[in-house]
């Protein structure tokens, strides 16, 4: 009799819905880092970068774009060895992962684009020990599944990127006059406006940086926390 009704409440028990690959959840992982999360506006991270390779759009992109790319792969890879990682040496793990992608990515730039690795290659190598990524590494990779994941890397990376694009537009269109070396200001008949010295040097993008942050915490009500 037991056996008998064990059995018929087998047979009632619904299935858990699995979650649906683009569910609210999941793309919050995407959004928050863009806005609510943003790893430099909120999280006063990866500032150097920020301040050193955004004087031209063209090296700020190569920038954001290797972040990216190890960001994400990072990510998967640590939640991919998460449940084998011993707790004692995760942090030496992380880092030996994201060093192999940071390598990875430099040898490719180095093939294929030699004279913007010239400009951004150092800073690439500086790339293994961005906090945004050992960040991202501890606080959610190591806890979470692969394709999650790979949602808040992407999210992060994202978030990391628009900024320091940002940046670039303006410290390259004042301070240079161009646009990814289009000589904007010529074609535009404003060649005698002079460029702003002050955003070719890092004070220039912390400024830009300082303003963005300030307009963002405006229209979002961002406080900080005392």
């Amino acid at each position: 009799m037991a056996t008998e009704t064990a059995k018929s409440m087998e047979a009632t028990v619904v299935k858990k819905k699995s979650e649906d690959l683009f569910s609210k959840r999941r793309r919050r992982l995407v959004a928050d880092p863009l806005d609510d999360s943003n790893p430099i506006t909120v999280q006063v991270l990866g500032i150097c970068s920020a301040l050193a390779v955004t004087a031209k759009i063209a090296p700020t992109l190569v920038m954001a774009t290797a972040v990216m790319i190890v960001v994400i792969g990072s990510n998967v890879i640590v939640s991919l060895l998460r449940n084998v990682i011993p707790g004692r040496i995760r942090i030496i793990v992380q880092l030996a992962v994201v060093a192999m992608l940071v390598i990875l990515v430099d040898q490719v730039l180095k093939a294929y684009f030699y004279d913007l690795a010239k400009i951004v290659g150092v800073y690439v190598g500086l790339i293994i020990t961005n906090c945004i990524i050992m960040g991202r590494l501890e606080a959610f990779a190591m806890g979470n599944k692969p394709y999650d994941s790979a949602l808040d890397g992407f999210g992060s990376g994202l978030g990391y990127a628009w900024v320091i694009l940002v940046v670039a537009f303006f410290r390259e269109l004042f301070g240079s006059g161009t646009l990814l070396d289009f000589p904007v200001k010529e074609m535009l008949g404003l060649g005698f406006i002079p460029n702003n010295g002050l955003m070719t040097n890092p004070v220039g993008a912390f400024i830009i940086i300082g303003i963005i942050i300030w307009v963002q915490r405006y229209f979002n009500g961002y406080v900080e926390d005392h």
